[in-house]
């Protein structure tokens, strides 16, 4: 019962900015030629999910999110796990890292349109580069927290080093890592959008830039409203893996 008012109470702030919206543009305090009323938006919204190119544009830009997110995600594991393991490997490394880590993602569209012009690949490079970085910093500061006791019990057994890693380091680490890949993901779709509005002609992006463009404003506002939900809701479903992951291996993590 308390947790279905608190959801209940969750809305209350949003129904009544909508309605305090609704009036302004009623009333003329609002400028209703580019703030178009949530009256005005909600048939622009149904007109472009009947005829399905909500859907399209929203599984392209997930579809690229994901993509980059997986593959970003997977080097940074796998590179954290080795510099988190190994100090000289940090030392050797580590000038490098920090040079490239504060260049802009978007400052890559440049190359990776030379690379692969426009397309799916494009995007999915710069996403993947955007999400090394907090995937990568966690992980090593996972795997350094790695209880020593437990990697000195492998190493007496004489466990294979891949047989540590995915046995003992990866199980105790995990719950940690989620964490960067849950702030990757975030990150990954705010990047994806961005390539789309600046460059790739596809996804949410490119359909918000052209209806601005078309002077199509109901319709723009009723595809940036659906990306907020769209985003609400990918984040309520990793932030529900967690919660599950967390109640099966008995570690801390972010909710």
């Amino acid at each position: 019962m308390g947790c279905a008012m608190t959801k209940w109470r969750a809305l209350i702030l949003p129904i009544a900015l909508l309605v305090l919206w609704e009036l302004g543009g009623e009333f003329g305090l609002l400028p209703g030629d580019t703030l178009s009323r949530p009256s005005d938006i909600a048939p622009a919204w149904w007109r472009t999910f009947a005829d399905g190119s909500l859907l399209l544009a929203t599984l392209q830009t997930f579809e690229t999110a994901l993509l980059g997110l997986a593959i970003g995600a997977a080097i940074g594991i796998a590179a954290g796990i080795a510099i988190g393991l190994s100090p000289a490997l940090d030392r050797v490394v580590s000038p490098t890292l920090e040079a490239l880590r504060p260049v802009p993602p978007v400052a890559l569209i440049p190359l990776a349109l030379l690379l692969y012009g426009f397309g799916i690949r494009m995007e999915v490079l710069v996403i993947a580069f955007a999400c090394l970085w907090p995937v990568l910093v966690v992980t090593v500061g996972a795997v350094r927290l790695v209880d020593a006791r437990l990697l000195e019990i492998g190493r007496l057994l004489e466990t294979p080093l891949m047989g540590r890693i995915f046995r003992l380091i990866l199980p105790a680490a995990l719950a940690r890592i989620w964490v960067g890949i849950r702030v990757a993901a975030g990150i990954a779709l705010v990047v994806a959008v961005t390539v789309e509005i600046v460059l790739n002609p596809q996804g949410l992006g490119y359909a918000m830039m052209a209806s601005a463009q078309a002077l199509n404003p109901a319709l723009m506002w009723a595809e940036l409203l659906w990306l907020g939900l769209v985003g609400w809701a990918f984040n309520t479903g990793l932030a529900a893996i967690d919660r599950r992951w967390l109640a099966r291996f008995g570690a801390g993590g972010a909710r």
